[in-house]
């Protein structure tokens, strides 16, 4: 490569990454801009320092332990998955193979044994074999209230 085209591909490059800079500077602007907007309008903050002892005393009575409340956490990132819930909500009706689920979401094999090892590794789905096929279902009915609130506060949300 000569040295004009070597200098003329720099100057390109050179271009795109302004380009990009100044692309994530009007986004996180616009971000901040958003963010500050939601404050402001959405929020009471209280100007006092006026600690309500006995409010914050129960309160921390009735809060579970620490690590109760990581577990929890860990449990609602699970549903943070737009195909783990779908694979949950096709299991309300019926148990399920992989390749059943699969062709329901149109997905492969394969995506959903991954989806699927997530789930039973939180204790949500558990299988049974049947010969060569393994059926998927929910591990107990507290997956399908948890779903249910969910969906009830979404839908509440939403106007559905």
């Amino acid at each position: 490569m000569d040295i004009s085209t070597q200098e003329k591909e720099e100057k390109n490059f050179k271009k795109i990454d302004c380009k990009e800079e100044n692309l994530e500077e009007t986004e996180s602007k616009e971000k901040d801009s958003k963010e500050k907007e939601y404050n402001e309008k959405d929020f009471d903050v209280c100007n006092c320092k006026n600690i309500h002892q006995d409010i914050v005393d129960t309160a921390y009575n009735t809060m579970p332990k620490e690590e109760v409340l990581y577990d929890l956490a860990e449990l609602f990132k699970v549903f943070g998955d737009s195909t783990r819930i779908r694979i949950l909500y096709a299991l309300f009706s019926n148990e399920m193979c992989v390749c059943d689920i699969a062709t329901l979401l149109n997905m492969t094999d394969s995506a959903i044994s991954h989806q699927l090892r997530v789930l039973k590794q939180a204790r949500l789905v558990k299988f049974r074999r049947e010969g060569k096929t393994v059926f998927y279902s929910l591990d107990d009915e507290h997956i399908s209230r948890i779903f249910d609130c969910g969906l009830a506060h979404i839908q509440e949300l939403n106007n559905y």
